[in-house]
């Protein structure tokens, strides 16, 4: 499988910005469904954003949607999440993930791979 790794994390305040990156390697990045999870302390991992292997299609969580942007750059082999308007309640440890072009993950699809997680912090 795809090895991923998160960076960008850190503390804002809310209303603040932040974009948040994965870096694949090991396999062809093309081929895989990418997105975003988190967690936050004490809740389960959940969906946050997709973006499917050939770049067309894009799916967001309600909870962000119009907030979060999620793109990738296949020269570059990049996942990339944009986070506008962040929330206290968007404190989480966010995972980078991959999967089959069949595992649909933000329909619950099997995720081939995970990243080691970045941390973000909002204040209020």
């Amino acid at each position: 499988q795809v090895q991923l790794v998160e960076s960008g994390g850190g503390l804002v305040q809310a209303g603040d910005s932040l974009g948040l990156s994965c870096v694949a390697s090991g396999r062809t990045f093309r081929n895989y469904n990418m997105g975003w999870f988190r967690q936050a302390p004490g809740k389960e991992r959940e969906f946050v954003a997709a973006v499917s292997w050939s770049g067309g299609r894009t799916f967001y969580a309600d909870s962000v949607k119009g907030r979060f942007t999620i793109s990738r750059d296949y020269a570059k082999n990049m996942l990339y999440q944009q986070m506008n308007s962040l929330k206290p309640e968007d404190t989480a440890v966010y995972y980078c993930a991959a999967s089959d072009p069949g595992e649909l993950l933000h329909r619950g699809g099997a995720i081939g791979s995970w990243g080691q997680g970045t941390h973000v912090t909002v204040s209020s």
